[in-house]
């Protein structure tokens, strides 16, 4: 029961979503916006981990992370390292 509510949700945010591009003529610009975003994201994760100034951190490059500095930016890398020498 609970899943097809989800997967209820899930359809009914799809068709919103994909009105309102295309409703407002958005095109496909965002798009690109948000794959420089992202590959911006997993290089900075990857300077993180490769750089050696910081030895004992180790960042994972997996959808949960890349997702948090792709929408944070730059703070994000600085929450996740901090994140990771608190908890790990």
């Amino acid at each position: 029961m609970l899943r097809m509510l989800a997967i209820g949700v899930l359809v009914i945010s799809v068709v919103l979503l994909s009105i309102i591009v295309f409703r407002k003529k958005l095109g496909f610009g965002w798009l690109s916006l948000f794959g420089v975003h992202l590959v911006l994201a997993a290089l900075a994760i990857y300077v993180v981990n490769f750089s050696g100034l910081i030895t004992q951190v180790h960042i994972p490059l997996n959808p949960a992370t890349i997702g948090a500095v792709t929408v944070l930016g730059l703070p994000g890398v600085v929450m996740l390292i901090g994140l990771r020498i608190i908890l790990f």
